[in-house]
């Protein structure tokens, strides 16, 4: 099995950028609409088959949590359903917003 690769908000944004990443937020419908970052597509259970249908596997994708730690296990399973380049963004949104980073809200 493959292992999760870890990836700082810094690195992350400029693959979000830079190379059309794909940023994925896991974190609840609340915090997701109060703030996240921006482009990021809201991944939950309702929402993944349609997320898998539309997305290249080739495509980096970036996973983010609260605090960098649910990532981890989400990152791992869209790994395990082919995605090729699978990130856990270390920090998760916590470190995201530490960083100033661009963030939107629903």
């Amino acid at each position: 099995m493959e292992e999760v690769q870890r990836i700082d908000v810094h690195s992350a944004f400029n693959l979000q950028q830079q190379n059309n990443g794909l940023l994925v937020d896991i974190r609840d419908p609340q915090s997701f609409a109060l703030a996240h970052p921006k482009d990021a597509f809201h991944l939950t259970d309702s929402s993944l088959v349609g997320f898998m249908q539309q997305a290249e596997f080739e495509q980096p994708v970036l996973v983010m949590c609260y605090h960098g730690i649910s990532s981890v296990g989400a990152a791992q399973y869209l790994l395990n359903q082919g995605f090729e380049q699978v990130y856990s963004v270390e920090g998760g949104f916590e470190a995201w917003q530490r960083q100033m980073l661009p963030t939107e809200n629903a």
